[in-house]
């Protein structure tokens, strides 16, 4: 079956001159994936006629759809429709459900319709016009050459409703689609370049349809199967079984799937056991205790934190030893542990994790440049610390060391809780 192939693009000045950021392109990407659509390039022009037509040109060349978002407003700037019929060589005409549309609704905001507004219902003549009932600008699909065209406003509530509306299930009409499949395996504690090297055997063991991306970010890498066939059922249970596969490889560092967050993750392998965390945060000033109870429901498991950035709210608050802090420094093995086992005491949890270091840009000493964080996981059995050397970014250093805590906190919960399930 033929891969049908997308191109997006996206017209404005204001999306070059960084002036609004494109979030349209994501969203309209993972839609035409659903229904076997693979998008194969994103474009952005500015408002300018020659360069839109050129890049009408090239996407034509490479997709079989090509969706337009932007330039359709009543102002001069906005040249789509015009530019659209001189890509087409035809006219203009004046639609009546367009014009019924947006009289509709300035009359039910009370505004007078102007004649600039009137001609928001002018569209190319061998366009079929959407009615736009999430905003005054229609969307437009052309059928050329065997190809689609689909022009939209730019307005992300606006696109989504013309495209949950018409435009999708148009398409799967007009095309036949393979299926696409995606499955996402989250990997954290682990390298890029040492995750290829552990699984390049499966890697390549892979059938053909069945694509492998790597997907870095900070301290994580997702790895991404992207399967395509006949069948959607097919590829799913293809899919998992190369999964199932992996995890017999890698299965220390797989914490999740898809949409899966680190401390969403925590939260459900906390609620299944029943067991309660608290936090005590130096460096990072409370982010801990912020991205934990970002989860909705994170009370169930989540008593509470305390912010001891002082050395004497250590000792004050937290009974950190004096001559601990006097003979170790805030930032080491001795202090991080006492914060963690003394918060989960104080505050009578099952698990208390912990956080100090030298954040940065400034603070450092030879012994203990920028970036040099300690965390802690304590419970009724065991201490665990770890030693992180980070980066001058004190921003950077607070987000990381976060995720290092929380990945901690994982890894130590018992082996029965730890395992993942797709």
């Amino acid at each position: 079956m033929k891969s049908i192939l997308a191109e997006v693009v996206t017209i404005g000045d204001e999306i070059l001159y960084g002036q609004i950021t494109d979030t349209n392109t994501q969203w309209m990407s993972a839609e035409l994936s659903k229904i076997g659509i693979r998008t194969v390039r994103k474009s952005s022009v500015g408002d300018t006629e020659a360069q839109i037509l050129q890049i009408l040109k090239e996407a034509e060349s490479r997709a079989d759809v090509i969706l337009i978002t932007g330039g359709l407003g009543p102002t001069k700037d906005d040249i789509t429709k015009k530019t659209l019929a001189n890509y087409f060589g035809v006219g203009m005409v004046l639609n009546k459900d367009a014009l019924a549309n947006v009289t509709e609704i300035f009359a039910r905001r009370g505004f007078e319709l102007t004649e600039l507004n009137r001609q928001q219902a002018m569209v190319p003549t061998n366009c079929t016009c959407i009615v736009n009932k999430a905003g005054t600008a229609p969307g437009m699909w052309f059928e050329h050459k065997g190809k689609i065209f689909v022009s939209m406003p730019g307005v992300p509530y606006e696109m989504k409703w013309i495209m949950e509306n018409w435009v999708l299930e148009h398409l799967s009409a007009f095309f036949q689609t393979p299926a696409i499949y995606h499955k996402n395996i989250r990997t954290i504690d682990i390298g890029e370049s040492f995750l290829a090297e552990q699984i390049e055997a499966w890697e390549d063991a892979l059938p053909s349809h069945i694509r492998l991306a790597y997907l870095p970010s900070m301290g994580q890498v997702k790895l991404r199967l992207t399967a395509t066939g006949a069948s959607i059922n097919e590829l799913e249970a293809e899919v998992q079984q190369q999964v199932n596969t992996l995890l017999t490889i890698i299965p220390e560092y797989v914490y999740g799937y898809d949409e899966d967050e680190l401390e969403i993750v925590i939260g459900k392998l906390l609620l299944d056991q029943n067991l309660t965390l608290s936090t005590a945060e130096s460096c990072t000033g409370g982010y801990v205790a912020h991205t934990i109870t970002k989860v909705p429901g994170s009370s169930r498991y989540y008593t509470g934190g305390m912010i001891t950035y002082s050395n004497a709210m250590k000792i004050n608050q937290l009974d950190v030893i004096p001559d601990t802090l006097t003979q170790h420094g805030a930032v080491s093995e001795e202090t991080v542990r006492q914060m963690a086992e003394n918060v989960r005491k104080k505050l009578n949890t099952d698990i208390g994790i912990s956080t100090s270091g030298i954040a940065g840009p400034d603070g450092g000493t030879p012994d203990k440049p920028v970036g040099t964080i300690w965390i802690a996981y304590a419970d009724k059995d065991k201490t665990v610390t770890k030693k992180l050397q980070l980066f001058r970014d004190r921003l950077l250093n607070i987000q990381y060391t976060t995720l290092a805590v929380l990945n901690l906190l994982r890894q130590n919960l018992p082996a029965s809780v730890k395992t993942v399930t797709p």
